[in-house]
């Protein structure tokens, strides 16, 4: 049955649909959030809803409204709802939503059944938020360098598996992507993924570029050096900056030094820059160091309560 815009107009204005998300980037800000603390506390839905306010109340910016996750499901389960979905929910928060596929068939089969199940029980509240869904993270550069990952081919079969799951949803419409380096989609054999995606989620941190010149001084031209490779590569896909930050706390990495000086300087220098272009960006993150201490430390805030804490270095980007 054909309906017509009129009643479409008439249902959104209701609050009944919501526009279907694109691809192209349009200036979304957030951070990553993992599913537990440092000491592998799982995260409750009030932990999340206490992060994702914090992130809306920020000294000398604003904006950040959205969440990027790892996973659907809730840490400690086999395939429970991550409580960050009713957290997005309280606290009207658009989410970028990931799934782990990394460990073999099973894993991607769990995420799935927590992401149908998050749509059955929460229904347009949660699908309403959902910007994008990332299947993996990071997949392809574990893989060559010996970890756990996954193969291009394994990559592009479970992205296939994910839109086959969502047809006839009201997420089969939302753009789905692959969060990896900018080296990882360079290689000749990764590139068979780009094809079966809508848009590419860049990872880049001079911090960890060892091999090269990565001083805060270099930083700039560290990061757009890959971040263009990747835009370069995708073509006419968008390029959406999934993780990046630079340290406050831990050891010096060839010739890159962490403290709030630099962290501060990295900021304006990247973070601001994105914003002003209207780059799809997700910092890391809002607090990496909490029941137990991160080294490297990429937290805008330190260890604490997030209600009390000030953040370690400034926001605010000057023009």
């Amino acid at each position: 049955m054909r309906v017509s815009s009129a009643v479409l107009a008439l249902a959104a204005s209701a609050g009944i649909v919501d526009a279907v998300p694109t691809p192209a980037n349009s200036g979304i800000k957030g951070f990553n959030y993992g599913a537990f603390f440092l000491n592998q506390q799982a995260k409750v839905q009030a932990d999340f809803t206490y992060e994702f306010k914090r992130a809306k109340a920020l000294p000398g910016t604003s904006g950040w409204t959205s969440a990027r996750l790892y996973t659907m499901i809730q840490w400690g389960t086999k395939s429970n709802v991550i409580s960050a979905i009713p957290a997005a929910i309280e606290t009207n928060t658009k989410l970028l939503l990931g799934l782990w596929i990394s460990g073999g068939t099973q894993s991607l089969t769990n995420e799935i059944t927590a992401l149908k199940a998050a749509i059955s029980q929460h229904g347009t509240k949660f699908t309403n938020l959902v910007i994008g869904i990332s299947v993996g993270s990071e997949d392809l550069y574990r893989d060559a360098a010996g970890e756990v990952g996954t193969s291009p081919k394994y990559l592009v079969d479970s992205i296939k598996k994910v839109r086959t799951a969502l047809a006839g949803t009201a997420l089969a419409k939302v753009p789905i992507g692959h969060v990896d380096t900018y080296d990882s989609f360079l290689n000749a054999t990764n590139k068979a993924v780009i094809p079966a995606i809508d848009w590419l989620g860049f990872d880049g941190y001079p911090y960890w570029e060892t091999t090269k010149a990565n001083s805060i001084a270099d930083a700039t031209t560290r990061f757009y050096e890959g971040y263009n490779k990747t835009v370069k590569l995708a073509g006419s896909k968008p390029v959406w900056v999934t993780e990046t930050g630079w340290p406050v706390t831990g050891k010096k990495n060839n010739l890159a030094v962490p403290s709030a000086a630099n962290a501060r300087t990295y900021w304006q220098k990247i973070a601001c820059t994105l914003i002003k272009k209207k780059v799809n960006l997700f910092w890391y993150d809002l607090q990496e160091s909490q029941w137990g201490t991160a080294s490297p430390d990429f937290g805008v805030f330190g260890a604490g309560d997030l209600g009390t804490l000030s953040p370690r270095y400034s926001l605010v980007c000057v023009s």
